[in-house]
């Protein structure tokens, strides 16, 4: 796995203000037999993934690329759903004493840093498919890289699909007045993820260089229809349905993948 490599140590003009954002995307998909199978997935999805849960996960991600906390908010919906926004910062926030202000930077970063996940389970009306979408967006400024927790994310979710985005916004300028628009060397999102997942995975890059836009689609490569079915065993179908059912979630699968829907959906 390889790291954010520096372009070069740069003496900047006041602190680097490059907005590197980190987004995510990722899906679970399941078969459910009959309605009441239907709702006890969704919520079984939704408890194992609420507020408290997700906050859990994004505290572990700002440990891991070395940022600060410094205000949490959250809530779980109905009739399901939940969300969690954390504003964070490159540095520990320090106290002010009486008559002094805090550090310019914290006072920056309090809007300019922040980690989101928002869940959307949902259902197919006829088709006995449910899926569970989780949406995770890691934005920082200055010196740490959400791309330390690219990982973490993958691995805390059971996804069947993660579509990756990561952007560089906005500029930095030196000491001498010039404008650089990335800090790092960048080729690929893949460049950072584990030899595990992508062994586990099947990966597409759709990159755009000159806007510092870099975007990784991932669908698993291995199939077993147990780990799709909810109250139920494989070997509890014949099997046509065996077939059927497969039929069914690869189809969902490849369309959530190539963001089409295939003729006849």
């Amino acid at each position: 796995m390889a790291r954010p490599t520096p372009i070069s140590k740069l003496e900047l003009h006041g602190f680097n203000n490059l907005t590197k954002s980190l987004s995510f995307n990722i899906y679970d998909i399941c078969y459910t037999q009959t309605d009441a199978q239907r709702d006890e997935y969704i919520e079984y999805i939704d408890k194992a993934y609420n507020a408290e849960r997700l906050t859990g996960i994004l505290i572990q991600v700002s440990d891991i690329i070395g940022a600060t906390v410094l205000n949490v908010a959250r809530q779980d919906y109905q009739p399901q759903g939940a969300s969690v926004a954390m504003l964070i910062a490159e540095e520990p926030l320090q106290t002010c004493t009486e008559g002094s202000l805090a550090p310019v930077d914290a006072v920056v970063h309090l809007d300019k840093s922040h980690i989101t996940a928002h869940t959307y389970p949902e259902s197919h009306p006829t088709g006995g498919l449910s899926t569970f979408r989780a949406d995770i967006d890691v934005s920082t400024c200055g010196e740490i890289s959400p791309l330390k927790a690219l990982n973490h994310l993958i691995g805390s979710f059971d996804s069947d699909i993660v579509i990756v985005d990561y952007r560089v916004r906005g500029f930095t300028r030196d000491t001498r007045g010039r404008k650089h628009f990335m800090d790092h060397k960048m080729a690929s999102i893949q460049q950072h993820v584990s030899r595990e997942t992508q062994r586990r995975y099947q990966m597409m890059d759709v990159n755009v260089y000159q806007e510092n836009l870099f975007h990784t689609k991932m669908m698993l490569n291995q199939f077993d229809l147990d780990d799709y079915l909810f109250a139920v065993d494989k070997d509890d179908l014949s099997a046509r349905e065996q077939h059927d059912i497969e039929r069914r979630l690869r189809r969902e699968m490849e369309e959530i993948f190539y963001s089409q829907n295939r003729p006849g959906a």
